[in-house]
């Protein structure tokens, strides 16, 4: 009996499909695997940086970021690629520094670029079944609610790290990055979306495709996203009041606290919190 040619869904070789059998709680490990979603995370990084490199000469914070038209892309491939979107925002991100400089912020850049391409496509699947393309008033403001989550995870995550460094002071950098992410994501995305997803659809690239899932708890998936959601909200706002000094952390030596960047201040105060964002990812 002649073999039967492989189709647009199917994994060609052996890795790939153990992938497919061994993904769930560990698919961000498990998509290494498969040979298709780590092309369309190569496809995803280089996308991200080869917008965000020309921009780097419009910096707002020299050193640090800028105006950054490609934040729509990580939303894109996260809808898309699932996994592979966010690894691909976090490599993108990474090969974009250098353009910009090296230094030990990078680390928290790529953390945060990372769960930036992880909290779409994790959040969308909690809540909705349907596709990423929003038409009625519920998917417009389920998807408006999903970018904004997003970007706010980014910026709570390189806020907190590049200040805990003393860097910048959490109140100005994780402001400027919630705003840049979410306006650029939120106007240009859904456009994008509109033209790629039923071509991406068709042609079974979607990580559903690609890289099947066995199904996991809705409960826990819920009870994540509002783990998410609790601790961003919470974070942001405890952050900007710790940076700016309107509230301390009690035990923490006046010296140490009194720094100009309230290093100390920001990164014990928001460690709960940090703890709290990853369990609740864990769990999406």
């Amino acid at each position: 009996m002649a073999a039967r040619d492989a189709g647009p869904g199917d994994v060609p070789d052996a890795a790939a499909s153990g992938a497919r059998r061994l993904c769930g709680g560990d698919e961000l490990v498990a998509m290494w695997r498969n040979t298709r979603m780590v092309v369309l995370t190569a496809i995803s990084a280089s996308l991200f940086a080869a917008i965000l490199i020309p921009f780097k000469v419009l910096p707002i914070i020299p050193g640090v970021t800028e105006f950054r038209p490609a934040n729509a892309v990580p939303v894109v491939c996260s809808f898309l690629f699932g996994p592979a979107g966010a690894w691909g925002a976090a490599i993108g991100n990474v090969i974009g520094d250098f353009f910009g400089g090296i230094g030990p912020g990078d680390l928290f850049g790529f953390v945060g670029n990372f769960l930036y391409g992880l909290i779409p496509y994790k959040v969308w699947e909690a809540i909705t079944d349907s596709d990423p393309v929003p038409r009625s008033p519920g998917t417009w403001f389920a998807f408006v609610a999903t970018v904004l989550l997003a970007s706010a995870v980014c910026a709570l995550s390189v806020g907190w790290g590049l200040n805990l460094l003393g860097f910048v002071p959490f109140s100005v950098l994780a402001n400027i990055i919630l705003v840049n992410n979410f306006l650029v994501a939120v106007v240009l995305t859904p456009f994008l979306l509109a033209v790629l997803y039923p071509r991406v659809k068709r042609g079974r690239l979607l990580y559903r495709d690609v890289m099947r899932r066995p199904p996991r708890s809705l409960w826990a998936r819920r009870v994540g996203l509002v783990l998410v959601v609790v601790a961003t909200i919470g974070g942001m706002v405890l952050g900007n009041l710790l940076s700016a000094g309107r509230l301390s952390v009690p035990f923490l030596p006046h010296a140490v606290a009194a720094s100009t960047t309230r290093a100390a201040e920001v990164g014990v105060g928001l460690l709960p919190v940090m703890a709290l964002l990853v369990v609740g990812v864990l769990l999406l």
